[in-house]
């Protein structure tokens, strides 16, 4: 299990162009890295629009998002086309990654157990540490307020941790 300030473990996967990208790419950048189950999914699908949505505020906090999951190249190809996705998606069918970072275990839906994707984020400090984690995600929250974002809150934790 990961613990704040532990180095985030490397990985080096192929995006959505069938390109390898690498931890060690982003050294001096915050990194958030979430891990989701399916392409195409209507709460991946959420998930995914939203971090969209909010990449430029990413962007101005010196951030890039990445998303992971089993999915192969074609298939995160095809989402990112679907809903105009502005993400890089990585494919891990080998489940290395989803592993290293806690992301890949145990499950429990309507009584039945499995193994999965666990719906996690992660936010890597420019010097490689695991900065913040959310595990067992919810995507989207019901609060008095409103609905709360997932991508919401990473984004303020990001401002958080820069003050």
């Amino acid at each position: 299990m990961l613990n704040i300030g532990d180095k985030a473990p490397y990985f080096s996967l192929p995006n959505q162009d069938e390109k390898n990208v690498s931890l060690s790419d982003f050294a001096g950048q915050w990194l958030v890295l979430y891990f989701y189950p399916k392409d195409d999914t209507p709460g991946c699908t959420k998930e995914a629009c939203d971090f969209t949505d909010t990449l430029d505020d990413f962007r101005g906090l010196n951030a890039v998002v990445l998303g992971v999951s089993a999915d192969d190249a074609q298939s995160h190809r095809k989402f990112i086309g679907k809903y105009n996705l502005g993400l890089t998606l990585l494919s891990d069918p080998d489940k290395t990654a989803h592993k290293a970072y806690g992301a890949w275990g145990l499950k429990k839906n309507y009584g039945r157990e499995y193994e999965g994707t666990i719906r996690s984020t992660f936010i890597i400090s420019p010097d490689g540490e695991i900065a913040a984690k959310w595990s067992n995600v919810r995507v989207r929250s019901k609060t008095k307020a409103g609905e709360s974002k997932h991508a919401d809150k990473v984004r303020e934790k990001l401002v958080e941790l820069q003050e």
